[in-house]
């Protein structure tokens, strides 16, 4: 089929389209929101993915933490009693200075999760974190400084009272773009000097590190000392490709600073910090097979109207047909000229499907306040099935047409 042949089918296609508008329009729009429900479910799970992936793993592909154990045992009543093994301070202490391998290690604790903060007559919500950290915190949580300085060994040492604050603290005690830094601040009862303001990092999924107050973990055992807390350890390798030795390196110390047979298991808890979106992205796969199969059944039915309008297209112009063969158009130039119409609307609702569903996918990007993704696999994807619906619907409506007999044709009223 040469060039000529192909602008001739695609204007006569093009023509009948206009023709019969409105035909075309619902048909259209069926295959539009067929591909619309795919793209726009896959474009969300993009969104969700890249969420998960840049605010979850902060902390760095090379980073692991420990901390208490939790069993789940089945108790005397109905469900299960969840039973823990907390983590001294003298435990991670110890930890802290037998761990040998070239690496960071930080200890750290949550003393509260509603703490109010103070700020002459400013204060905020009952809604912040307070954290216990050292010297090493913010480098092994994957978190910045933008305004002062980090906690110095003495600060830590000593016990000092001095914090580090969220962005959104910062605006909250301090509107109008004062330098918090210098400035003293309650938390509870107790005052603490600001020394340095934690970047802005966004929130995930309800949890922002804006909204948390990190003072030294010793002066937190100070303060909070009559409660019961667990410790946990942040250990972040010099090199990544050191974790699974540092791994091994850790389990090991523990078990000797827990004092644990070699017949016990371990009453700790090993974590990457990337595993829980590992996690998550596995189970994503179930959400996105689903939303496949919603799609492509949703374009089955799209498929079956597409070639309903075009065997009724094939009945209503048999006069037309018969016309073009008489002219001497062979049964290929009828069959192909009826194809292409199919293969056309099929396109136009593909596009429309396309552009409707990563706009309407995005609508979870600017909700988790991602960036905005543009599926450009599952596009490519969008319009390789449009095409096979195009040619699969229209394939045996142009079939018939072709094989129309031209005189009967020209009879038909």
């Amino acid at each position: 089929m040469n060039f000529n042949v192909i602008s001739e089918s695609l204007s006569i296609a093009w023509r009948s389209i206009r023709s019969h508008l409105l035909r075309t329009v619902l048909t259209v729009l069926i295959i539009a929101f067929g591909i619309m429900a795919l793209i726009s479910i896959l474009t969300a799970i993009e969104s969700i993915k890249y969420s998960l992936s840049s605010n979850f793993t902060r902390m760095g592909s090379n980073t692991f933490t420990i901390s208490e154990f939790r069993m789940q045992r089945n108790g005397g009543g109905p469900g299960k009693k969840v039973e823990f093994d907390p983590i001294s301070w003298d435990d991670a202490s110890e930890f802290q200075q037998r761990y040998e391998f070239p690496a960071q290690v930080s200890i750290f604790t949550q003393a509260t999760g509603t703490a109010t903060l103070k700020y002459r007559q400013e204060k905020t919500n009952p809604n912040i974190s307070v954290i216990g950290g050292d010297d090493y915190y913010l480098n092994t949580s994957g978190q910045n400084i933008s305004l002062g300085r980090n906690f110095s060994v003495q600060d830590v040492s000593l016990g000092r009272s001095v914090c580090i604050i969220g962005a959104d603290v910062k605006d909250k005690l301090f509107p109008g773009g004062k330098n918090p830094v210098g400035e003293q601040i309650n938390i509870g009862p107790q005052k603490f000097r600001i020394i340095g303001v934690l970047e802005s990092q966004g929130s995930s999924f309800g949890f922002s590190s804006g909204n948390s107050c990190i003072v030294p973990v010793t002066c937190l055992r100070r303060f909070f000392g009559q409660m019961s807390i667990s410790f946990d350890i942040n250990i972040m390798p010099s090199e990544a490709k050191f974790m699974d030795a540092a791994i091994s390196e850790a389990t090991g110390l523990m078990r000797s600073v827990r004092k644990l047979e070699l017949t016990q298991e371990n009453n700790f808890d090993i974590r990457q910090s990337n595993s829980l979106v590992t996690i998550l992205l596995d189970n994503i796969r179930y959400i996105t097979l689903a939303a496949t199969l919603i799609g492509l059944i949703t374009l089955l039915g799209a498929s079956i109207g597409l070639m309903n309008i075009m065997l009724v297209s094939v009945s209503e112009r048999t006069r037309e047909i018969g016309v073009r063969k008489a002219l001497g158009a062979n049964n290929i130039a009828i069959r192909n000229q009826f194809l292409i119409e199919s293969i056309l609307i099929g396109q136009l609702g593909g596009f429309l499907g396309i552009i409707l569903g990563v706009l309407a996918g995005n609508i979870l990007s600017v909700v988790l306040k991602s960036s905005f993704i543009i599926p450009w696999g599952w596009i490519i994807l969008g319009f390789m099935l449009t095409l096979i619906v195009g040619v699969l619907s229209g394939l045996l409506p142009a079939i018939r047409a072709s094989r129309l007999d031209p005189i009967e044709s020209l009879r038909h009223e």
